[in-house]
Protein backbone atom coordinates (compact mmCIF):
# COMPACT_ATOMS: atom_id res chain seq x y z
CA UNK A 1 0.00 0.00 0.00
CA UNK A 2 1.43 3.38 -0.97
CA UNK A 3 1.28 6.21 1.55
CA UNK A 4 2.02 9.90 1.36
CA UNK A 5 3.05 12.31 4.05
CA UNK A 6 2.67 16.06 4.00
CA UNK A 7 4.40 18.23 6.57
CA UNK A 8 3.78 21.85 7.45
CA UNK A 9 6.03 24.04 9.54
CA UNK A 10 5.26 27.27 11.37
CA UNK A 11 7.65 29.87 12.73
CA UNK A 12 6.69 31.27 16.11
CA UNK A 13 3.67 30.41 18.19
CA UNK A 14 0.25 29.38 16.99
CA UNK A 15 -3.07 29.31 18.82
CA UNK A 16 -5.58 26.52 18.47
CA UNK A 17 -7.84 28.77 16.38
CA UNK A 18 -4.97 29.73 14.06
CA UNK A 19 -4.19 26.02 13.68
CA UNK A 20 -7.79 25.34 12.69
CA UNK A 21 -7.98 28.27 10.27
CA UNK A 22 -4.52 27.93 8.67
CA UNK A 23 -3.87 24.18 8.74
CA UNK A 24 -6.84 21.95 9.51
CA UNK A 25 -9.54 23.47 7.36
CA UNK A 26 -7.57 24.44 4.24
CA UNK A 27 -5.11 21.51 4.17
CA UNK A 28 -6.06 18.54 6.35
CA UNK A 29 -9.70 18.55 5.26
CA UNK A 30 -8.56 18.54 1.62
CA UNK A 31 -6.25 15.55 2.12
CA UNK A 32 -8.86 13.68 4.08
CA UNK A 33 -11.30 14.10 1.22
CA UNK A 34 -8.75 12.78 -1.26
CA UNK A 35 -7.64 9.86 0.93
CA UNK A 36 -11.10 8.70 1.94
CA UNK A 37 -12.10 6.60 4.92
CA UNK A 38 -8.61 5.22 5.61
CA UNK A 39 -7.21 8.69 6.38
CA UNK A 40 -5.66 9.04 9.86
CA UNK A 41 -4.28 12.40 10.95
CA UNK A 42 -1.06 12.57 12.99
CA UNK A 43 0.24 15.68 14.73
CA UNK A 44 3.24 16.29 16.98
CA UNK A 45 1.24 16.88 20.18
CA UNK A 46 2.02 20.60 20.38
CA UNK A 47 -0.20 22.62 22.72
CA UNK A 48 -2.18 24.21 19.87
CA UNK A 49 -2.98 20.74 18.52
CA UNK A 50 -4.59 19.65 21.78
CA UNK A 51 -7.15 22.39 22.37
CA UNK A 52 -10.81 21.56 22.76
CA UNK A 53 -11.58 23.70 19.70
CA UNK A 54 -9.21 21.59 17.58
CA UNK A 55 -10.73 18.34 18.85
CA UNK A 56 -14.24 19.67 18.15
CA UNK A 57 -13.15 20.65 14.63
CA UNK A 58 -11.65 17.22 13.94
CA UNK A 59 -14.78 15.52 15.27
CA UNK A 60 -17.09 17.71 13.21
CA UNK A 61 -15.06 16.98 10.05
CA UNK A 62 -14.97 13.23 10.79
CA UNK A 63 -11.17 13.24 10.95
CA UNK A 64 -9.60 10.47 13.01
CA UNK A 65 -6.48 11.48 14.94
CA UNK A 66 -3.67 9.05 15.71
CA UNK A 67 -3.18 9.06 19.49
Amino acid sequence: MAARAYMMFANGTMTGQQYIDEVLLPHVRLFRGAAGDKFVFMDDNAACHRTLAVQDCLDSEGIQRLV
